[in-house]
Formats: structure tokens, sequence, C-alpha cells
């Protein structure tokens, strides 16, 4: 007789609060957001990659004449401020070395005190860039050739703008930001008759924070992310996550040290289903180091936009 197996523990959910403990406990700055991999090539060739893969999936971002850039746009498109959001965005990384290289205007989303206070400080300092912003003991150490040295890009001439906003995942409504604890703003600010905080957004970003979220609380935040793509024919819901291997089929694995679940690319994939949201591209993350989860990307429009993966994941979702 063939031994039966025994089922697999229940797994926790994660906890809001001890995962806001964990990472109040890491330096605000590159090296603590990203595990130890901020001062070594993990930044560039992840910043590199996400702006690729959403150049890709709109080609009419590409700031500069390129192969892939359309060679007519109509006259409103090309007029028309593009924005994104950036959830769970730590100190600002993927919103200076991603988004603002791509959109207009970026609104930054982040739970965690200290991180979200850096991100504004690093912001502010961007409106005057020259002279250099003095070291903070956050940034006491990095890299000197580290892309969070580099000023933000549009924010001192005002073209660009990013506005920073205090909340969790799972309080925070994406269309409706203002009802969240806003900090404040940087670089571009509208007429007072043009209020864009509620203007919706062409892209939503999500990287390495959604294994905060429960199965649950993750349908509920897809679902209100796409309410708030300003087209649903265009907009796109960008997830770049770790991925575990799947042992027979959609699984998690729990992490007691930051209280987050690490899923497996089938298990995404039925969240994003739950959600009513269908993946149009999904991509490995290439040039990580040995040793990391694989990453993905998945996009799709419509209902949510899944990017690639990586030693990390990426999808793209409508």
């Amino acid at each position: 007789m063939s031994p039966v197996p025994f089922p697999e523990p229940a797994l926790r959910d994660p906890d809001v609060e001890e995962g806001i403990k964990y990472w109040e406990s890491q330096p605000a700055n590159y090296d603590g957001v990203l595990g130890g991999f901020g001062n070594g090539p993990l930044p560039r060739v992840d910043a590199l990659g996400s702006r690729q893969f959403l150049m890709h999936l709109l080609p009419e971002l590409c700031a500069v004449p390129s192969a892939i850039r359309p060679l007519n746009v109509p006259a409103q498109a090309a007029q028309r401020r593009t924005r994104a959001l950036d959830v769970a965005a730590g100190v600002g990384r993927v919103t200076a070395d991603v988004l603002l290289h791509l959109f207009s205007d970026v609104v930054l989303v982040e739970p965690v005190a200290p991180f979200v206070r850096e991100a504004l400080r690093r912001g502010r300092a961007s409106e005057a860039p020259a002279p250099a912003p003095a070291p903070t003991p956050e940034s006491a150490g990095a890299d000197p050739d580290s892309l969070e040295l580099v000023p933000w890009k549009g924010i001192a001439d005002g073209r660009k703008s990013v506005t920073f906003v205090q909340a969790t995942l799972q309080d925070f409504d994406p269309t409706r930001p203002g009802k969240a604890r806003v900090l404040g703003r940087v670089g571009r600010v509208p007429p007072a008759h043009e209020d864009d905080l509620g203007a919706g957004f062409d892209v939503v970003v999500c990287q390495w924070c959604l294994g905060a979220l429960s199965d649950a609380d993750l349908v509920a935040f897809f679902r209100k992310c796409r309410a708030a793509l300003r087209d649903p024919a265009r907009g796109l819901v960008l997830v770049k996550e770790n991925l575990c291997s799947e042992e027979g089929g959609p699984r998690a694995v729990f992490d007691e040290s930051d209280s987050t679940l690490t899923r497996s690319d089938l298990a995404w994939k039925k969240c994003f289903a739950d959600a009513g949201l269908k993946v149009i591209d999904e991509r490995i993350q290439r040039g990580f180091p040995e040793g990391l989860y694989p990453v993905k990307m998945y996009v799709r429009p419509c209902g949510l936009t899944l990017l690639a993966h990586f030693t990390l994941g990426r999808y793209a979702l409508r």
C-alpha cells in the first residue's frame, strides 16, 4: 500500500504591522529596500529591464526617435500628460529610475514611515540639485556611482511631478488617492482648477511588495487598480515579483522574517484570474545575481497587464 501524503499545513496570512515593523528596522536606502543588493549591478539591471518592458508594451512612451516609437503619434496623445502609480515604493527607487524616465506625473505610495520620508527628501533635493544634497546617515556608504545619488528626472525644471502618499496597500484606494495621507508634492504643480490627483493612471506598477497581501486582499487590490486605469483598453498593471517553485500546482511560501508570501507562477495567475485580469505578456528578468528567487513580470490590457519573469517575475495585466 502506497503511503498517504499528509496535506501541507495552512499558510499564515501576512500581518501588516509585523511587516512594517520589519521594514522599519532596515536602512532607508537602496541597499535596505533591496536586501543588501543596492550597491551592485542589480538596481541598474532591474530598472533597465522594467523600462524596456514598458516601452515594448506602450511604444509611445519612448522619449527619443527609435525603432519602437510610432512614427505618427496623434497630437492629442503626444501632448497628454501620462500618469503612473508606484505602490509600496520604498525610498522611490522605481519612481526615480523607471517611471520618471517615461511618465509625466507619478503618485508614490509607501506605508513605512522612514522610507516614505526618505523618498520625499530625495524628491525635494531634486528640486534644487546643485549643489548635491549633503550626505545623510542613510546615504552614507552608498556606491558613488549609485543611481540613488542622481537627481530625479524632470523635477528641477518642473516638467514632471511626484506626489507622496503614506498608506498600506490594504487601505489605499487607487481610484481615490487623495483620501489617503498626502505628504507633499515635488516638481510641476498644476493650476488650481486642475486637481489631477484623482485623474486615474495609465500604468500601475507593483514590484516586490504584493507578498504583503493575503490572496483575498490581493484580489481586492487588483480590482481597485483596474478601476483606476484611465483607459481600460490601453492602461496596464505591471506586476514584478519573486516566484517560488510550483511543486505540482499553485503554492506559496510564508516568510516569517517580514511576514510575506512568495507565490508560484500559477498562484499569481490564479489571483489575476480571480480579479478579472488577463495576462497579456510575461517575461523572466535576466541578469540578476545567482541565488535569488526567479523574478517575473506580467502585463495585460483591459483588466491587468502582466510583465515578465526574471529571477524575479514580471506580469503585465489589464
